[in-house]
């Protein structure tokens, strides 16, 4: 980690962050640990922050849950945030499946995001990607009815995918079926990453899904 990163570690990972690992065996208590009752949302792959935190600063009556693996990631996501003010931001470094499985009560999610997740592109690799009929099963029963999923890539292979499965799972209705191939407009606010950027300079489509919790 840089020196900033380690910084913003030490000052606020005791209190914002928590290992997957380290929870106590159960659901997670969010409202303890936000000190207020107020939807959940959480993030899968916050990556280096640069989203998430604008996402938080944006939308204050949230409670923000993101988990992530990469922990000078966590610590750069601490950084943002700490410059944004935010107060409704807490992290979790680990699985997102276990944390899902483990520690997340069925129907208490108001949103599920999963921004961009590693594409792995080589055919070989794909049983690792992230978005399988297995997870967005949890993910689906882990969402109050009406409850949000929404996902975005810049790989159409995976993007098609990330459909396939989705409209797979009997849990998920597309709220834009009827939008020429069930893609979602891109919300305006989704805050353009670095990814996008160069998603756009090399030609590849940026694809949103958004579906609900029957």
């Amino acid at each position: 980690m840089t020196v900033g990163q380690q910084r913003a570690w030490d000052r606020h990972w005791a209190e914002l962050g928590s290992e997957v690992t380290a929870l106590p065996e159960g659901p997670l208590d969010v409202q303890s640990w936000f000190g207020r009752s107020a939807p959940v949302v959480l993030e899968i792959g916050s990556g280096m922050g640069e989203t998430t935190a604008q996402l938080v600063a944006a939308q204050p009556d949230v409670n923000y849950l993101a988990v992530e693996v990469y922990k000078p990631g966590l610590a750069q996501l601490m950084l943002r945030a700490e410059k944004l003010e935010v107060t409704n931001l807490r992290l979790l470094r680990g699985d997102a499946i276990v944390l899902l499985r483990e520690h997340v009560e069925p129907g208490s999610l108001d949103e599920v995001r999963i921004y961009f997740p590693d594409p792995w592109p080589k055919k070989r690799h794909h049983k690792r990607r992230l978005v399988q009929p297995e997870s967005v099963a949890l993910i689906a029963s882990r969402l109050r009815p009406g409850g949000v999923l929404h996902l975005a890539t810049d790989w159409e292979n995976y993007a098609e995918q990330m459909r396939e499965v989705c409209e797979g799972e009997p849990q998920l209705r597309n709220r834009f079926a009827d939008e020429p191939g069930g893609w979602a407009p891109r919300p305006d606010w989704r805050p353009v990453t670095k990814f996008e950027n160069r998603a756009h300079d090399e030609g590849r489509e940026i694809h949103d899904l958004i579906y609900e919790r029957a």
